[in-house]
């Protein structure tokens, strides 16, 4: 019996990846990575800085170029190597990403009219032009639907579906006229591959849904026409076009069509899996079970757990929902995050360019900063450069660095951007436990959690747990491919699937006792930061916050 194979399709914010993938054994035997031709970096901005969207012609291209370059990789490394091999497709995308579409399903950028109207385009997850709209959505949910909130952590987003076609509706109202419906990006995917694009074809993942546009079938779905009515009557009118149903990963969309198998010189009739977000499926790459803390780090970082279905679960304030198969059937998933945290690093270096080229890199800043202890700098920073996901949910929230001298260096801003995260990240596990979801493990996955182990280890000391590395450095797409190997009858179960295709990495990050004692303290005066900007019901008093950071570097430096 030949071996096995499946793609993983993985959108990211600025590229898609194909990965081909051993069913047997998880063995990564091909990729490909094409970086999105529009915008920048693949982001097409504007002069609103919370403006942030893509041009779905970067999907159809990128579906294309990484499939094929991933088969011709793949015929390289491996003697007789054919796509009759590939068995099945699964598709993550970054979210919330909403595109509008016609009545058959086709977004409207690819429309001449629209071909140069970002608000025609998808709107990526970090848009953020629909702040006042989710507040709105969340004083009225609040008023007369309070068990909408309940399952998304109590506030809703501006990152999130509704927030942002109800902006479009106000401020875009021939390009909202002109659709018939919005589609999740994880969602058009796979049905731009299966040819099952028509909205009365369309299957759309429990993931998005659930996750983003307030989808529950404990209330027949998405929210209902009355209440999107009260927001504005053509957003009630939408609630029709919406699909009735919500799918989850174990399910196929659709066969691969006679075009696109043409078009990527895969067969016809490949199983594609339903589509979920990046996160999500970076949770089944990585072996996610209960007990398991996953976290994805990247341009931002998303933190999912899983408990059983059936099991007593609180609803946990400040998480971005709590959905009944969105990560695992039979599991309700478990999503937090932070809006940003390789875009703070990135926003250091890139723009701020401190040091020049050779001083100012990320692996100068890493080196120079590995050489300082906890508390030396004497700095403290909160996370919110592009807003607070976990716990606050509040993205009008901005960052802010404490502590400076005529003597900080960038080194010492860098270990204090990077030590904010952790606080932020420790922010999250302890609002999990907090409510009764035990952190038994913590296993990290992405880009940073792969090439900078200073970013590892000051987690570790800043926690005090364990580091622990997915044994992938492609977890997301890896997650597709095994979404790809259920539905392709590979494996039966994702159980089963994830226990052969999923590992560690050897190396584990262990938190030093010494450093752990100075985060504790230093988290502390996060806290205070953290609530008096961040709640209305702090009342303390922060005059000694710069007095003991300056305690707590003095005592660093003897």
């Amino acid at each position: 019996m030949s071996t096995q194979y499946t793609i993983g399709l993985d959108y990211g914010t600025n590229s898609v990846r194909a990965l081909i993938v051993n069913t047997a054994n998880g063995n990564e035997l091909a990729t490909a990575v094409w970086g999105y031709e529009h915008g920048n970096a693949g982001v097409i901005l504007g002069r609103d800085p919370n403006l942030a969207r893509q041009h779905p012609i970067d999907y159809i291209r990128g579906a294309e170029v990484t499939i094929k370059k991933a088969l011709a990789e793949a015929r390289r490394v491996a003697r007789g190597f054919t796509p009759s091999q590939i068995v099945g497709i699964g598709v993550d995308t970054t979210g919330s990403t909403p595109l509008p579409v016609d009545a058959n399903g086709q977004p409207l950028a690819l429309q001449k009219k629209f071909a140069k109207n970002p608000d025609a385009m998808a709107w990526l997850w970090k848009d953020h032009t629909g702040v006042a709209e989710a507040a709105e959505i969340t004083r009225l949910a609040a008023s007369i639907r309070p068990q909408y909130l309940a399952k998304c952590g109590g506030t809703y987003s501006s990152e999130w579906f509704f927030s942002k076609i109800l902006r479009c509706l106000r401020t875009a109202p021939a390009v909202f006229d002109a659709a018939h419906t919005w589609v999740e990006c994880a969602d058009w995917v796979p049905a731009m591959l299966t040819g099952t694009e028509a909205p009365d074809k369309l299957t759309v993942g429990v993931c998005a849904a659930g996750h983003k546009a307030m989808y529950n079938d404990d209330w027949d779905g998405y929210p209902d026409a009355e209440f999107l009515g009260q927001l504005e009557p053509k957003l009630g009118e939408l609630r029709a076009r919406l699909r009735p149903k919500a799918h989850t990963i174990d399910r196929a969309v659709g066969g691969l069509t006679p075009a696109w198998a043409a078009r990527t010189g895969l067969p016809a009739g490949i199983p594609v899996a339903v589509g979920a977000f990046d996160a999500h499926l970076g949770g089944v790459g990585s072996g996610i079970a209960p007990g398991t803390l996953v976290k994805i780090i990247g341009t931002s970082t998303c933190d999912m757990m899983v408990v059983p279905v059936g099991q007593s679960l609180a609803d946990v304030p400040g998480l971005c929902g709590i959905v009944n198969g969105s990560i695992l059937p039979g599991y309700f998933g478990l999503e937090a995050g932070q809006s940003a945290v390789g875009d703070i690093f990135n926003w250091f270096v890139n723009y701020l360019q401190p040091g020049g080229a050779k001083l100012g890199s990320h692996e100068a800043l890493s080196t120079a900063a590995a050489k300082l202890a906890p508390g030396e700098s004497g700095l403290l920073a909160l996370d919110w450069n592009n807003g607070n996901r976990t716990v606050l949910v509040d993205q009008r929230l901005t960052g802010l660095l404490l502590g400076q001298t005529l003597y900080t260096t960038p080194a010492e801003i860098y270990r204090a951007l990077i030590e904010a995260t952790a606080f932020g990240a420790l922010t999250i596990i302890n609002r999990f436990e907090e409510y009764g979801v035990k952190v038994d493990q913590i296993v990290n996955c992405g880009g940073i959690a792969e090439k900078n182990p200073l970013v590892m280890q000051i987690y570790a000391d800043v926690t005090g747990r364990p580091m622990k590395v997915s044994r992938s450095g492609q977890t997301c797409a890896l997650g597709a491919a095994i979404a790809g190997a259920v539905v392709g009858g590979a494996h039966p179960d994702y159980a089963t699937a994830q226990k052969a295709m999923t590992g560690l990495k050897p190396r584990v990050y262990k938190p030093k006792a010494r450093n752990h004692q100075t985060y504790k303290a230093l988290y502390a005066l996060y806290r205070q930061l953290h609530d008096a900007f961040g709640t209305t019901s702090w009342t303390g008093n922060l005059h000694r916050v710069m007095k003991q950071l300056i305690e707590i570097r003095g005592q660093a430096r003897q």
